[in-house]
């Protein structure tokens, strides 16, 4: 599948989803009439497969946002979708629970314009619209199930900011529970002159939780592990102008956003917790991401669990990751990753933004954002 090849930067605005018909009523009259109160008040909601997670962020005076309040938490609410086709009652009950605090934070912070997102467990689940109603019923929040190109242009639109000016391309992968974007951002004038734009991407219908369920997540001998990647390495075939693109890799570096590529950041600079401000923009070079992955895999399950980078939640998935990952990288042999943590949610609040005009007449653009 390819893009229309519009550059990121003048992505066009997409639907803004209203919050609680209570507490976020201002949110959906600024939706529904185009309106900016004076203080506007963003949020952005990604539920996926596996996370569901929380941006609430304020414009600043320099074209970028400041976020003011950030939640997440491991649901798993794909659990066992692979086999039964639905999303569990346990699941969707965790999911629940943690939207509601979502909508908590949203009302305390104010906010006045949201879009709130759940991707491939709801995608996939012959009983998703339920989940939705019940959501709806619960939490008062209305979530909207985007289709793969939208998921893949908000990851775009989210870490384009980390690309290396001098690249260019990049190629942007994002790694979920439940399906891997992989995208192909390109200058068409090439290195540092002219914007990105989305030359081609693919949509794999894989992730870590579904791989991990597959194939095993607490102990992954090499044969597993192989096998693992040989399945993502055949997905990777569907990829639109990959002759092309593995023809010119010269000037193209990844940039990658996920559990597992931050994970393997946190690994690679030793951190004694996680910091997202030592991970986030993180160069890696190949072979040292070579080295941690190897080092992932030699660990026990209960190595993995006591790594303050990864924990018991996400032990038995991290290998999953490294298998797709490591399928992208034989693909597309590049020399240099950048690490991203940040990815849906930031794109939601720059469309958001954009939208509004709320960095019209202001200063000069500054990529990225304080949290």
């Amino acid at each position: 599948m390819t893009d229309s090849a519009a550059p990121l930067a003048d992505a066009g605005p997409s639907p803004a989803m209203p919050g609680t018909a209570s507490g976020l009523a201002q949110a959906a009259a600024s939706v529904f009439t185009g309106t900016r109160p004076p203080l506007a008040t963003y949020a952005a909601l990604d539920l996926g497969t596996n996370n569901c997670r929380l941006l609430v962020a304020r414009p600043d005076r320099e074209r970028g946002f400041r976020v003011v309040d950030s939640f997440s938490r491991i649901v798993r609410l794909g659990e066992g979708l692979a086999h039964s086709g639905r999303l569990s009652d346990d699941a969707v009950g965790r999911a629940v629970q943690a939207l509601g605090v979502c909508r908590d934070k949203m009302e305390a912070r104010g906010v006045t314009r949201a879009r709130l997102i759940a991707t491939e467990a709801c995608r996939q689940a012959d009983n998703g619209e339920d989940f939705l109603a019940r959501v709806r019923d619960e939490t008062g929040l209305e979530l909207e199930i985007i289709d793969r190109a939208t998921e893949a242009r908000l990851a775009a639109a989210g870490c384009a900011s980390l690309a290396d000016p001098a690249a260019g391309g990049v190629i942007l992968f994002d790694i979920g529970g439940g399906s891997s974007e992989v995208v192909w951002l390109d200058r068409k004038k090439g290195a540092g002159s002219g914007p990105l734009t989305m030359r081609a991407w693919v949509s794999l219908p894989v992730g870590v939780v579904t791989l991990a369920e597959r194939y095993g997540g607490v102990k992954v001998t090499t044969d597993v592990f192989e096998r693992m990647v040989t399945e993502v390495e055949r997905m990777l075939d569907a990829f639109p102008e990959r002759e092309a693109l593995a023809a010119g890799l010269q000037n193209v570096h990844f940039l990658g956003t996920s559990g597992t590529v931050t994970t393997i950041a946190g690994v690679h600079l030793g951190l004694p917790r996680y910091e997202r401000r030592l991970v986030d923009g993180q160069w890696m070079a190949a072979n040292d991401v070579t080295r941690v992955v190897e080092s992932l895999r030699e660990m026990s399950y209960d190595q993995r669990c006591q790594n303050p980078c990864i924990g018991p939640d996400r032990a038995d998935l991290v290998l999953a990751g490294c298998a797709v990952l490591e399928a992208i990288r034989r693909a597309f042999p590049v020399a240099r990753l950048r690490v991203a943590d940040r990815g849906l949610r930031e794109g939601i609040l720059v469309e958001l933004m954009r939208a509004d005009g709320v960095w019209r007449r202001r200063g000069p653009r500054r990529r990225g954002h304080r949290s």
